[in-house]
């Protein structure tokens, strides 16, 4: 095993333009009667705002101060309400009287209904004190900035924009909040020329953009709040409102957090609860949002936030989940030009957790695992979100050009849960489909409280099309085991054999102290260490030459915060050795997120 540490650099540098702003937070008890709903917030901004960048808040209630912080050590709260400018806030929706009766008897409920909720501890997957403390806090927006700091070379090969997709919550949470219920922001660091700049925008979702017009956050957190009788009770004050018009859910409540994708000459945000989101990348290098974005009205369910390009046909690969009624599952694809194929419709046994799949060269391979939707659980006082012993894991292999699922072939992998599919591929002289994941144990303790230690496993499973039969096997020594999620290949090669994969090293769970490049066939691991307190996320490949012969020729671009000097940064480091290339220093600071991808300087001249 190899290991490479981030140099540290002591260099001053002045940041053009930047400055700094203490975010402050105050709690109080206030129940308006104007039905305006001020709260606190981050403020929203189109592009063109004049509006400042600090964090903008008052009150709704009384509750548990949450420290969103720019520096540890210069923490803030605001002391009165004259903090929030004038022409920030919010103006009281036009609404009938009926409306404003139902608005104020169906809040005064939602107040009892939390006030009850603090009586009791919050487990930690549903603590904001714990899912939103330090660099998980949100940032507010900020407006493109240009000529960046740069320490050593960027790539000549590295023309674009790289951007990270991650969950930032536009208001503080009020009750249970769990990291991934967050309001999409993606950050956007534009490299042409060797030059850099950075922005970053909220996702204006239906959601924010309805609860920014409101004041306050009214559509209920999926996994923070959904628990339980209170659970029960917020679905039925959000439909209440949703009766009396005060809020519409027919036009999606995702948030966009998760997943991107640039596919048919658009730029898109998902969360697998909803449409996918149109973001547009501006000749500037700021970002908008154009809308929901249905395939000119072909795609009439939701979307999983990991749909598959596949680099040689150019098609899109995708699944739909439902938690509610059949069907459970349905798979779907797109040509090139965007053109939908008929859904099919996947047999399982019930509502299944399916965050990511995988495909071949000429399968998808659908996981069909045991962290599962079961809705009763809430009249029980549980989460909708449980591991079922009971039921068997597997793996559906499913032609890509299927018009049905028929042929569908399921090969049982027991006790197997992957969050996340790295890559997959077919070996026809054996008869297997070969599949890469993180093996997750405790499969639900990402959504459940659990005091067994998480472990994700670098494994390969192989699944024996004419047996029926699986193996699976750790790929990374006992040795040198660590936690890898989150993370790619080579996707000028997806579906097809590889040899490396680039996956973050989560330790300590959940933060990301480096990356590293496991071989997939010897299980040799590679290290890029970010250093002492500096922490990042999801490495991410790119090619320098699609053509090249050697798989591992491009460049790993990674966003990295120092949490001693609270800055962040994006490293460019050489994937065939792991040698820092060059450093961007960003005006502000980046949280910790999702799911990221590139986008050329081609594909960015060619936007719809």
């Amino acid at each position: 095993m190899a290991s490479s540490t981030a140099p540290t650099s002591n260099t001053t540098v002045t940041w053009a333009g930047a400055h700094h702003q203490n975010h402050k937070l105050f709690s109080s008890f206030s129940l308006p009667l104007d039905l305006g709903f001020p709260s606190k917030c981050i403020s929203v901004r189109k592009p063109n705002s004049r509006r400042g960048n600090a964090i903008h808040c008052a009150a709704l209630q009384s509750h548990p101060v949450l420290h969103y912080p720019t520096q540890p050590s210069h923490r803030k709260e605001f002391s009165s309400s004259s903090d929030f400018p004038e022409n920030q806030k919010t103006q009281p929706p036009q609404w009938n009287f009926l409306q404003k009766a139902a608005a104020f008897a169906l809040d005064m409920a939602e107040t009892a209904l939390v006030s009850r909720e603090r009586q009791h501890p919050l487990p930690k997957t549903a603590d904001p004190s714990v899912q939103i403390a330090g660099n998980f806090a949100p940032v507010p927006e900020q407006p493109v900035r240009h000529s960046l700091p740069v320490s050593g070379t960027i790539p000549d090969c590295i023309n674009g924009v790289y951007l990270r997709n991650g969950a930032n919550p536009l208001f503080e949470p009020v009750a249970g909040h769990h990291f991934f219920d967050g309001d999409g922001m993606v950050h956007a660091v534009t490299l042409n020329d060797g030059s850099a700049s950075y922005s970053c925008r909220f996702t204006e979702t239906q959601r924010l953009v309805q609860e920014q017009k409101l004041g306050r956050p009214v559509f209920p957190k999926a996994i923070g709040e959904l628990h339980g009788h209170s659970g029960i009770a917020r679905l039925l004050l959000f439909y209440a409102r949703g009766l009396f018009g005060l809020v519409d859910h027919n036009h999606g409540t995702g948030v966009a957090n998760a997943g991107l994708v640039y596919f048919n000459k658009r730029l898109l945000a998902m969360s697998e609860d909803d449409l996918p989101y149109q973001v547009r990348i501006k000749p500037s290098g700021d970002l908008e949002t154009v809308g929901r974005y249905d395939f000119d009205e072909q795609l009439r369910s939701t979307m999983i936030a990991h749909p598959k390009v596949d680099p040689v046909s150019g098609e899109l690969f995708a699944l739909s989940y439902d938690v509610v009624q059949k069907p459970y599952l349905k798979y779907f694809r797109f040509s090139p030009e965007g053109q939908k194929s008929p859904d099919v419709e996947i047999p399982i046994g019930g509502p299944t957790m399916m965050h990511d799949f995988a495909i071949t060269e000429n399968y998808v391979v659908i996981p069909d695992q045991q962290v599962v939707f079961k809705l009763q659980e809430m009249i029980t006082g549980g989460s909708p979100v449980i591991y079922d012993k009971n039921k068997k894991s597997q793996f559906g292999i499913l032609s890509k050009n299927a018009q049905t699922a028929e042929d569908i072939i399921w090969v049982e992998s027991p006790n197997t849960f992957c969050f996340h599919l790295w890559n997959a591929w077919e070996e026809p002289e054996t008869d297997e489909v070969v599949v890469i994941g993180s093996c997750m144990t405790p499969a639900d303790s990402i959504f459940n409280e659990c005091e067994e230690k998480l472990q994700s496993v670098l494994s390969e499973i192989r699944l024996n099309l004419k047996t029926g039969e699986s193996t699976r096997r750790p790929i990374v020594p006992a040795s040198e085991q660590v936690n890898l999620e989150a993370g790619m290949v080579n996707r000028s090669r997806l579906g097809r054999k590889t040899q490396f994969a680039y996956l973050a090293i989560a330790e300590p769970w959940p933060k990301v102290s480096g990356f590293a490049k496991v071989d997939l066939s010897t299980g040799e691991v590679h290290k890029y260490q970010y250093g002492d307190q500096r922490y990042g996320g999801e490495p991410y490949f790119v090619h320098r030459d699609p053509t090249s012969e050697r798989e591992d020729d491009g460049y790993i671009l990674a966003f990295v915060h120092d949490e001693k000097t609270w800055k962040s940064e994006l490293h460019i480091v050489n994937a065939m050795n792991l040698q820092l290339e060059a450093t961007v220093k960003l005006p502000s600071r980046v949280p910790y997120g999702f799911h990221g991808t590139f986008v050329n300087l081609q594909d960015l001249g060619n936007q719809a």
